[in-house]
């Protein structure tokens, strides 16, 4: 059966962003589907972009007032025709057999929601290969993105790269959050409405995320906060892998008073165990040339103390002194 996909791409001020998308989009092997452009209040338009398209694709552009990503991609829903909703990030590229590939797995296996994996396409930076590397290695907590099949009660689609069927929208809703964690939030009510999520490792994207580690600092810093966020709401939503951050830099601070107590530096040299390991799996099996296996390391250490960091704070914040969870993370 031949399903009709609406892809649903919320945008703010990326228009570049979205000419590389839609470019990837035009060279899909499977054709019915539609792309829905959602413009959230941004101040720099990729509608101009957009109408170089409409010989290209069954393209529609919608311009809103900023809300947030999670209440853009409902506006997409709302206005969508197809019979499965799939949403990207506007810093995604498309492999051109990703929707072959989603619509023979639905076919084939009956989802009702899914979500794929990231990847590092090759003309990216060493920069954005590093970022890829450190949120999705093995090594880290962002091993869940690898592409290895895992149980579907245990896996939450992320936004980025995530699908569900309209009669899904029509039970649960859509996004009830604007910003991040929005879409762990969602996958976490398909599942209390009886529906599974499954995991489809052959449908990646190429996932740019950002183009510094200023940037990815910033990015993970949210991550952590967003993810306490979750923890009051739905307490199912809160396992020790989320804590292995946070303990991570109690576990550096806890070396580096060793070392002052004891009056030597050796306690601090293992971490540089962790990250050699790292360095080798990044570039001996990863495959990554040796200069973007180096900046694994920074990118690994800042995707851990950004993600620990921000997850104490709010965790402090929220849990322990009580105050507005959505207020505090409007402000990130």
């Amino acid at each position: 059966m031949q399903l009709f996909f609406s892809i649903i791409v919320p945008v703010y001020n990326r228009p570049d962003e979205v000419d590389e998308l839609l470019e990837s989009l035009t060279k899909q092997t499977y054709q019915h589907f539609e792309v829905i452009i959602v413009e959230d209040g941004s101040t720099n338009h990729c509608q101009p972009i957009v109408e170089t398209y409409r010989t290209h694709l069954n393209i529609r552009y919608f311009f809103k007032e900023n809300s947030g990503q999670g209440f853009s991609r409902n506006y997409g829903m709302e206005r969508a025709k197809g019979d499965y909703f799939i949403f990207f990030d506007s810093d995604c590229l498309i492999p051109s057999h990703y929707l072959d590939t989603v619509n023979a797995f639905i076919n084939e296996n009956d989802v009702a929601a899914y979500g794929g994996p990231d990847r590092a396409h090759p003309t990216f930076t060493p920069i954005q290969k590093a970022i890829s590397y450190a949120m999705t290695s093995f090594f880290t907590t962002g091993g869940i993105r690898g592409g290895k099949d895992i149980d579907p009660k245990k896996f939450n689609p992320r936004s980025f790269n995530m699908g569900f069927a309209r009669k899904v929208f029509e039970k649960v809703g859509g996004f009830t959050r604007p910003y991040l964690a929005e879409d762990i939030e969602m996958s976490i009510r398909i599942n209390t409405a009886g529906f599974t999520t499954q995991l489809i490792p052959k449908a990646y994207v190429y996932h740019k995320r950002r183009t510094s580690f200023r940037q990815f600092y910033k990015q993970v810093h949210f991550f952590g906060r967003a993810r306490v966020s979750l923890f009051k709401q739905y307490p199912m939503a809160c396992k020790p892998i989320y804590f292995l951050p946070a303990l991570f830099i109690a576990g550096l601070l806890g070396l580096l008073t060793l070392s002052i107590a004891i009056g030597t530096a050796v306690p601090l040299y293992l971490p540089s165990v962790y990250y050699l390991l790292i360095f080798i799996d990044a570039w001996l099996i990863q495959k990554l040339s040796w200069k973007t296996a180096l900046l694994t390391i920074p990118a690994t250490f800042l995707q851990l103390t950004g993600y620990g960091w921000g997850f104490i704070q709010h965790f402090w914040q929220h849990i322990v002194l009580g105050k507005d969870n959505f207020a505090i993370l409007r402000r990130g």
